[in-house]
């Protein structure tokens, strides 16, 4: 077949599959292929069999720096399993129950292996503050603050190491900071999940909106805590913030 002919053969293919399928998106077009490889990476974490593994050690992370995103990355997984089916959402409680116990248990032997001055950071005016803030509350009402200060980053560390400063019965703690991690790790998956199971728009849309709501949904709720906790020990003289 003549040069041509070939060129005029493809072109009518070309133009016929364009028919059929549209345009083709170009790389470099806003909402072409970028959005598409943002999907195609968080399918490809969701149905990974490092997910989970991963998971775990974001939450365990969180435990000891609070600036690890261990919250989101539980949300981010509970909005994918609605979209994409995997991980099942029970593993993903499950899993995040589990770090998040690790990870205050392991505050906790620091605590009270070390003590709350070993590390130049302890001795800090705002970590002193918060050391004597938690003590005067675990004295007072160690069940509740040990629960309630699973939901607030910055008081939960201070939480779980004076708790193992002063000598908290380990039996004691471990029940009541298993039942925080467990009521902590069922709401976070839940607001991924609920989230996405009302957005529209596919797995990105469902992990950016669910992840900004929990975020703001934390804020509100580390507030209402907070207040409350401060509330316990009022007229202490001490203060967390």
């Amino acid at each position: 077949m003549p040069r041509t002919g070939v060129r005029a053969e493809v072109f009518t293919r070309c133009t016929a599959a364009g028919h059929r399928t549209g345009p083709v998106p170009s790389p470099f077009t806003a909402g072409g292929y970028q959005g598409d490889m943002v999907e195609d990476l968080l399918v490809a974490v969701s149905g990974s069999t490092w997910a989970l593994p991963l998971l775990y050690l974001l939450v365990l992370g969180d435990a000891f720096l609070v600036v690890i995103p261990g919250e989101a990355a539980v949300t981010a997984l509970g909005a994918l399993a609605v979209t994409q089916g995997e991980p099942a959402l029970a593993a993903i409680v499950l899993v995040a129950t589990a770090a998040a116990l690790m990870g205050d248990a392991l505050c906790y032997l620091v605590g009270r292996t070390i003590g709350l001055e070993r590390w130049r950071w302890m001795r800090a005016s705002r970590a002193r503050t918060a050391f004597a803030w938690a003590r005067l509350r675990l004295e007072r009402r160690a069940a509740v603050v040990l629960f309630t200060a699973r939901f607030i980053p910055f008081a939960r560390l201070a939480v779980n190491l004076t708790a193992g400063a002063t000598k908290l019965p380990a039996p004691r703690y471990l029940v009541v900071t298993g039942l925080a991690a467990l009521a902590w790790a069922i709401y976070q998956t839940l607001v991924g999940a609920v989230v996405a199971a009302f957005v529209p728009g596919g797995p990105v849309v469902a992990v950016v909106v669910s992840v900004v709501f929990a975020v703001g949904l934390g804020l509100a709720v580390d507030a209402v805590l907070a207040r409350r906790l401060r509330g316990l020990g009022r007229g202490t003289g001490t203060d967390l913030g």
